[in-house]
């Protein structure tokens, strides 16, 4: 849809006329007419009187994010809504790696409280966005389970029983693989996680089907 056609105050104009860029210059760098970036803005002062006071201070201390690392941040808005989720520290991913530093560099800023207001804003979009150190850690733990199930049955082994084990590493696993297929049933685990586990390991829902004891 083009630009012109948007409701009325386009969120990226009013970040960029927050971070002290002039009317001209977003309507260059859009490629929209001045007057139709005008009325926006017009909207935009009149629900946020503030606006215009931090449009002020940007172009007096070129203190606020560049238009760049803006356009970057709305990339990366738009990646999470469409893929459904956080980037992944550890994904085979370089593009998808560099955005999961650039929220882990958010979310350290938000913990320090020194977050500038227009990452603030734009991440208000994004539930969820300030994913606290007990939740990544959660995350991260899941990742490496996921990738010593892969090499548990690339070695050769069967799916990897929570009872009666031959090892630890096989009791581990298969904890964790039989807590996975209990969520699922209970409708618990994340779509996302589903799509990942079907992938790395297909036959993951059913799991052994030798050696199992004959049903009574």
């Amino acid at each position: 849809m083009d630009r012109q056609l948007r409701r009325a105050p386009d969120a990226e104009w009013v970040l960029m006329y927050r971070l002290g860029l002039s009317r001209k210059r977003i309507a260059e760098l859009v490629g929209a007419e001045p007057a139709t970036v005008g009325y926006h803005l017009v909207i935009a002062r009149r629900r946020d009187p503030e606006l215009e006071v931090a449009h002020l201070a940007a172009t007096d201390t070129g203190t606020s994010p560049s238009p760049v690392a803006v356009a970057r941040m709305q990339q990366i808005i738009v990646w999470v809504a469409s893929e459904g989720r956080f980037p992944r520290d550890r994904s085979e991913d370089k593009e998808e790696r560099s955005m999961a530093r650039w929220f882990s560099d958010r979310r350290r800023e938000a913990a320090q409280c020194t977050l500038h207001a227009t990452y603030g804003e734009g991440l208000a979009r994004v539930p969820g966005w300030g994913w606290n150190p007990r939740t990544a850690a959660e995350e991260a733990r899941w990742d490496r389970n996921l990738a010593q199930l892969v090499d548990f049955r690339a070695e050769g082994n069967d799916w990897p029983r929570h009872r009666k084990c031959d090892s630890e590493r096989e009791h581990t696993l298969g904890v964790w693989v039989h807590a996975q297929r209990q969520k699922r049933r209970r409708g618990e685990l994340e779509a996302e996680k589903v799509k990942r586990l079907d992938a790395a390991v297909p036959g993951w829902r059913a799991g052994r089907t030798r050696g199992r004891p004959p049903r009574r």
